[in-house]
């Protein structure tokens, strides 16, 4: 599904709209996929005993949710809208910022494998957290940066890692993270054509792959 070209210097983001004003959505949720169309496994819960849940929202989710399934010690990866009012709202009411959601990716994954700092990493170093509610082209608030988190150690993972990436922006002179750190509401599932939409089209859309720095410390 193309996305317009957009001039990045003509266009102001509004800002996430008040609850009173985002569209009413439905009271079930839309058709989605039940199984990851790379690795197989149930997009939904019940997930093993041992895994944990992060929501990333990092511009488009097609090329985000790429980037976290390919991460050993990923149980599995849905894209979906987070952080905002409507509830079950569809992709079309996404994309005119009236849901107050971000394009977001629940990731479930073992921590006996891989390390959350790691995950921060893949987050951080993949998009320009450092742009005001929006990435590249891509504006408005559904494409905002975001971390939403679980509990307080994700919280103070989440909040050490944005500290350890601004020092590395402030010494090479780049700007202020924008990223919103906060607990995680409601995920909705996005329809199934979004799910692994970069396995499915291959030569599609993404925005992803790109940072002002890494993180020596985390390399």
């Amino acid at each position: 599904m193309p996305r317009p070209e957009m001039n990045l210097f003509q266009i102001t983001p509004k800002p996430i709209p008040a609850p009173e004003d985002c569209l009413p959505g439905r009271a079930s949720p839309i058709t989605t996929s039940s199984e990851h169309y790379v690795n197989g496994k149930s997009l939904k819960p019940p997930f093993p005993k041992t895994v944990q849940t992060l929501i990333f929202a990092m511009g488009c989710f097609w090329g985000a949710e790429r980037l976290f399934w390919q991460v050993p010690g990923v149980y599995v990866t849905a894209a979906g809208y987070s952080g905002g009012t409507t509830p079950n709202p569809t992709y079309m009411e996404t994309c005119t910022g009236m849901t107050g959601h971000a394009e977001a990716v629940m990731v479930i994954f073992d921590p006996k494998i891989v390390d959350i700092d790691y995950l921060f990493k893949v987050f951080w170093e993949n998009h320009d957290p450092t742009q005001y509610m929006g990435q590249g082209n891509d504006i408005g608030s559904q494409y905002r940066s975001a971390i939403f988190v679980n509990d307080s150690n994700q919280e103070k993972s989440a909040v050490s890692s944005f500290t350890s990436y601004q020092s590395q922006l402030d010494i090479q002179g780049f700007g202020k993270i924008q990223t919103e750190i906060r607990y995680a509401g409601s995920f909705y599932y996005a329809e199934e054509e979004h799910q692994q939409y970069l396995e499915k089209n291959p030569w599609g859309y993404c925005n992803h792959g790109f940072c002002q720095v890494e993180y020596e410390a985390l390399r």
